[in-house]
């Protein structure tokens, strides 16, 4: 048997042709573009067509794919089809917990997807598409305990799409280096760590350093024009605002604030 190593694009959309094209392109993954109809090569892991054409292709196994898509489930479908992996293997999802959080998606010892995501909440939305993309397959979410505020968020937003999650202890699965690289890295060690189950929401409970930290964060983004109020921080550390929105809130509320130096704008904490 030939190896089954490349990816079908199949359809006669042109703009889903257009996007999968450049989804497949930024991965280098090895591509054959066909028509509905023509016969599929050996080699072809994997089809990728529109949910209207899927049924015309013969294909163990065919990823339909919707409007709306989310490149970041659908290249860990992809990933794990072109992979060694085995179709029983659970899905492990190790999360950092941060502003933007780090990412790891695991198909036994095999990384088949990371990056980071646009906020805590973004964890329910990106677990739904894992869901999707994994109908079959168990998905478990393990969340590292680092950052408190954004790991409540996390845990909340998961449990809230009624997914299976584990809180793991982050002692020493933080590495050295630049933060994104060192979020990804970190959430590989999370995902590989057996941690406790959590199967009820966690409650919002902000400490006073957490509150004075966003205070302070605030003074500095705003050039020392306002500092925002514990209100606004509570507001922010639950999710319902950024601190630059909080930020821009407290300088509406006090137009006596001295100017801010041209170019100068409020900064979200890294």
């Amino acid at each position: 048997m030939v190896a089954h190593r490349s990816v079908g694009l199949v359809t006669r959309d042109p703009s889903l042709y257009h996007e999968l094209a450049g989804l497949l392109r930024e991965r280098r993954w090895p591509t054959v573009s066909l028509l509905p109809g023509h016969r599929i090569p050996e080699s072809v892991a994997v089809v990728l067509t529109s949910p209207e054409e899927a049924y015309l292709i013969a294909h163990p196994n065919v990823i339909a794919v919707s409007e709306g898509l989310d490149r970041r489930a659908l290249g860990a479908a992809v990933e794990h089809a072109l992979g060694p992996t085995s179709s029983e293997e659970e899905i492990i999802v190790g999360i950092d917990p941060g502003p933007r959080p780090g990412y790891a998606v695991l198909a036994g010892p095999t990384v088949i997807g990371q990056g980071s995501l646009e906020s805590p909440e973004a964890a329910g939305v990106f677990a739904n598409h894992l869901r999707h993309r994994f109908a079959t397959r168990h998905v478990l979410f393990r969340v590292g305990t680092g950052d408190p505020p954004a790991r409540n968020r996390i845990v909340n937003a998961l449990l809230s799409h009624q997914r299976s999650v584990e809180l793991v202890d982050e002692q020493g699965t933080t590495p050295h280096g630049r933060r994104r690289p060192r979020d990804a890295a970190a959430a590989r060690l999370i995902a590989q760590t057996r941690g406790q189950a959590v199967r009820e929401r966690i409650p919002d409970s902000f400490t006073k350093g957490e509150i004075a930290n966003l205070q302070r964060l605030s003074r500095e983004g705003s050039d020392g024009r306002v500092t925002i109020s514990r209100m606004s921080a509570h507001r922010v550390l639950r999710g319902e605002l950024t601190l630059a929105e909080a930020v821009e809130e407290a300088i509406s509320r006090n137009p006596s604030s001295r100017p801010v130096r041209r170019g100068a704008s409020p900064r979200e904490p890294l």
